[in-house]
């Protein structure tokens, strides 16, 4: 058995296709996401160019002026201002000089060149600016004691929410790429699946054929290439997720030892799934390499690699798929291990793979074992 295992390892290590795709594909994919967007929350915003026109000469506008100048002085340099008259700030705002004007009167208001991130900020502002005098108004009016201390509060205002999960871990929109990519580099295994099915029917290659006219017992070969396998993909698996934690630093909140067992599963589902598609279908090897990469995808896509919100509008609108997907039930996992904190759905998601990769294994063997031929 183990010399069996010996030399499938060295077939299948001088095999291109099942070292590209398993396991150098997915490293690309992953420092593309990574430059991509993986670094998103360091990025760095423009100023954003603001003009104000003093329309009243009235405490409210005096109000709203210093509060853009306490906004411009702040660390964040968010904005900066100039004071212009109505024909220069039009003019500025014309030629695309200044992203919007702030009108300082009894009733501040906006006027902006188009739609975009920069007018969003400067509309943010101005409705944190009501917002903020609005509040002072209403304790002035029932609480006119504590007005001093309202605003006192106001101008030590922190940020002080942020989003997290319900198991307390901060949560970041990003990690459902990752999580998905590594649900597609398990499901990458059916390559090396279905590289084992060449060897085991003799009707497909020449090595094959020799391995079927010998006398080792069809059990043996078919549970030295499920092993050997499972193995190397397995490898590949784990080297994807020490590039992602430790050359690109990605947070995992959860415990390498549970992220590997379900890295395994789903590995066994990938290979299991490669072997079972291509011992049981009769159609050429292109046929089976386009049924095995369209379904792979097809799943990835749907557990939220190209899209992050794909999986919720599949859970919305037809959760029987995110139940039976493999690619979602890995990403969904990885989720339960470092946002969720979900015991019973992290072992409901492992449970269902552990079952479907059973199945496939099953039906690969009684397929491969029934294969008889009338010549070699």
């Amino acid at each position: 058995m183990l010399h069996l295992m010996k030399y499938d390892v060295k077939v299948k290590l001088h095999n291109f296709n099942m070292l590209f795709w398993p396991l150098v594909f997915p490293l690309v994919l992953a420092t593309f996401f990574y430059f991509a967007f993986g670094r998103m929350e360091e990025a760095d915003f423009e100023t954003v160019p603001v003009v104000i026109v003093e329309e009243a000469d009235s405490a409210e506008a005096d109000a709203f002026t210093e509060f853009l100048k306490s906004i411009e002085a702040d660390d964040t340099k968010l904005i900066t201002v100039k004071k212009m008259d109505e024909k220069e700030a039009q003019k500025a705002l014309e030629e695309k000089k200044a992203a919007g004007i702030f009108y300082a009167g009894d009733e501040p208001s906006l006027t902006v060149r188009g739609v975009g991130l920069e007018e969003s900020i400067l509309q943010s502002l101005l409705e944190s600016y009501e917002n903020g005098r609005q509040t002072m108004e209403n304790i002035a009016a029932s609480h006119p004691e504590g007005i001093q201390n309202a605003v006192k509060q106001m101008e030590n205002y922190e940020e002080l929410v942020s989003q997290v999960s319900l198991g307390g871990r901060t949560t970041n929109g990003n990690a459902q790429f990752f999580y998905a990519l590594i649900a597609m580099a398990c499901m990458y295994g059916c390559f090396i699946g279905f590289g084992s099915a060449l060897t085991l029917q003799a009707n497909l290659t020449a090595l094959a054929a020799r391995r079927c006219v010998t006398p080792t017992h069809k059990l043996k070969l078919i549970l030295s290439e499920m092993l050997t396998s499972f193995g190397i993909h397995f490898i590949n698996v784990i080297i994807l997720l020490l590039y992602l934690k430790f050359v690109l630093k990605l947070e995992f909140d959860g415990q390498m030892p549970q992220m590997l067992l379900v890295s395994f599963v789903g590995c066994m589902i990938g290979v299991s799934m490669g072997i079972f598609i291509s011992s049981s279908s009769k159609r050429g090897e292109g046929i089976k390499i386009a049924i095995l990469l369209g379904i792979s995808m097809v799943c990835s896509f749907l557990a939220g690699l190209m899209n992050s919100g794909m999986k919720d509008v599949v859970e919305r609108n037809c959760p029987i798929i995110n139940r039976i997907n493999p690619a979602a039930l890995i990403s969904d996992a990885f989720y339960c291990i470092n946002v969720y904190d979900d015991p019973l759905r992290f072992r409901r998601s492992l449970m269902t793979l552990v079952i479907m990769s059973a199945v496939l294994t099953i039906g690969s063997f009684l397929v491969i074992r029934r294969e008889r031929y009338d010549n070699i």
